[in-house]
């Protein structure tokens, strides 16, 4: 993907038409890296999910949410793969092509095969014992049978999938089965083939814009695999150490600079967590402050381009992606002075400075230059016209691949493949809550849900400004229960249409969108970035909670001023 997008570019840039079919394919072969991502996700255990099963304890009740939990996600991986398995069936009848003589039912064939590998995995993990698997098989046969039969659950009540979905998701299931479930048993319950699911995923996973996702994320794979996180805190450092609280600026900076890139705060807590911890211990910071302040960190950079989440909201909501780029730029700026300025208070009281020097400026500044010049060129490529978002991207991975590999030499070729499988996987659990989601988000267009919704908003909602309080208080519950992808798939389609019914600018209630969401990975009981900073640091749950409330109070009002002050968001907008 990476070289076919920049080759491309440059093919275009020296005044050539380009390369025959090279945006489909690498559409497809988007299709084909996050489902087989998602496959090797499920044979090791790294599915996303609310990770509730941690609340119980150790033992025989973990072990029988395992089983509930599995047992459920592999009945919906069967379904769901056979579902895909109609849907290329469908497409094979209308023989149509991807590009250069590629058959779409060829490039669709991943969908069944993966789904079909997810629901086995699953079903093995279930449990340890042979019994426990012997029944989580059953029930991966039970959910065949629900696709092979429709006529024994049409015009069932639907609450008995839903409710059967949801104990195998609070047990600590997978989200794309909770999301996937739903989705393929409403459809049944209402007589409608479940091909209809993957086809819906399969429009977005096609989707021109879509393939800058993956790439993003593999350039921040890149950074992240090296030594470009100590390059740039000897520079922000060198910059702003010598200020109280420097290094907790330094921090909270160094979050927002590769969260942007990787598109996903849990990247940046497990990658960075360590060394951040280090710098402000070392620095005489209390291990709760600086608990607190990497852990709410990690979802900082969401708002920067070019960040994945912005990407995505464009996609789904149809709105400029420049534009969410442009939008986002001063909010973004806003959280992390927030951040840096509670660092500050904190660093009057404890802390140690850094003495200016100007020789360590240019020092740390020589080092660092490659990895300043990836945001420069991503930046210059979008913002100029000369590339695509999906060529930008396929530029800043290939130039962070050059810089730690042929540049810096921290990645050698043999590393390569272990870089790019993480990338995959990572990408691969995403993709699969995002084309489930859209299978939901299908069944909620269908049943007029969005519409009803606005008649309910405009009858019940006295002006724009009660609207979005109401929608800040909904989104902070979907922030700490959604991951962003799914949250963006489900909820965007339903809120649109209010946004624009109470005059609130499309770009700036993605913004109001995104920074909820940020605001929800801290938010208890299940704010993901909780568990995943009791995981890298080894702290109870509590503990971390604790820690990072008053950096929840601090994103709460700054969520509240995006919000109420659109200025912020569209001060930077050509309008």
């Amino acid at each position: 993907m990476v070289l076919l997008a920049s080759a491309e570019l440059a093919t275009r840039a020296v005044g050539a038409t380009g390369i025959p079919g090279a945006g489909p394919i690498v559409q497809h072969l988007t299709l084909w890296l996050g489902f087989l991502g998602a496959a090797v996700a499920a044979r090791d255990g790294r599915l996303l999910n609310l990770a509730t099963s941690e609340y119980l304890p150790a033992g025989a009740p973990r072990r029988w949410a395992r089983g509930v939990a599995n047992s459920v996600g592999a009945a919906v991986a069967a379904l769901l793969a056979l579902a895909c398995w109609r849907l290329v069936q469908v497409e094979r009848s209308a023989g149509t092509e991807i590009a250069v003589g590629i058959p779409v039912w060829v490039g669709q064939l991943v969908l069944p095969a993966s789904l079909a590998l997810v629901a086995v995995r699953l079903a093995w993990r279930a449990d340890a014992l042979p019994a426990g698997r012997l029944a989580a098989f059953g029930l991966l046969a039970g959910g065949l049978l629900l696709g092979l039969f429709p006529g024994w659950s049409e015009g069932a009540p639907a609450w008995i999938g839903v409710a059967l979905v949801t104990l195998g998701t609070l047990a600590g299931g997978p989200l794309f089965a909770a999301l996937g479930g739903i989705a393929v048993w409403l459809f049944l319950v209402d007589g409608v083939p479940i091909a209809a699911v993957p086809a819906e995923a399969y429009r977005l996973a096609v989707h021109p814009t879509l393939p800058s996702i993956p790439l993003f994320t593999l350039a921040g794979f890149f950074l992240a695999e090296g030594k470009s996180a100590l390059r740039l805190l000897d520079l922000f450092r060198a910059l702003v150490g010598w200020l109280p609280g420097g290094t907790a600026v330094v921090a909270a900076v160094l979050c927002a600079f590769f969260t942007t890139f990787t598109g996903g705060s849990g990247v940046t807590i497990l990658a960075l967590g360590a060394l951040l911890l280090q710098a402000l211990s070392a620095d005489g910071y209390r291990e709760r402050f600086s608990l607190g302040l990497i852990t709410s960190s990690g979802s900082l950079g969401l708002l920067f381009p070019p960040a994945v989440p912005l990407i995505f909201y464009g996609i789904v909501a149809e709105v400029s992606i420049p534009d969410l780029f442009r939008g986002g730029l001063l909010p973004g700026a806003l959280a992390v002075g927030a951040t840096a300025v509670y660092g500050v208070l904190e660093g009057r009281r404890q802390g140690a400075r850094h003495p200016v020097s100007l020789r360590r400026v240019g020092a740390a500044l020589a080092a660092a230059k490659w990895e300043l010049s990836l945001p420069a060129l991503v930046l210059v490529l979008i913002f100029s016209g000369r590339a695509t978002v999906v060529e930008a991207a396929a530029a800043a991975a290939l130039w962070a691949a050059v810089i730690q590999v042929a540049i810096h030499r921290e990645v050698t070729f043999r590393q390569l493949p272990r870089v790019l499988l993480e990338a995959t996987v990572l990408v691969g659990g995403v993709l699969l809550i995002l084309c489930a989601a859209l299978g939901l988000t299908s069944w909620l267009v269908d049943a007029q849900i969005p519409y009803q919704l606005l008649a309910w908003g405009q009858e019940h909602l006295a002006s724009k400004w009660t609207f979005l309080l109401a929608l800040n208080l909904l989104l902070l519950v979907v922030g700490c229960l959604m991951d962003v992808y799914s949250a963006i798939a489900v909820v965007v389609p339903l809120i649109a249409p209010l946004g624009l019914a109470f005059g609130v600018d499309p770009i700036h209630l993605g913004i109001i969108f995104l920074a909820n969401l940020e605001l929800g990975f801290l938010t208890p009981p299940v704010g993901v970035n909780l568990f995943l900073a009791s995981y890298r640091f080894g702290k109870p749950i509590l503990a971390v909670t604790g820690a990072v409330l008053p950096w929840l109070v601090i994103r709460a009002a700054i969520v509240l001023l995006i919000t109420y002050v659109p200025f912020l968001t569209l001060a930077l907008l050509d309008r």
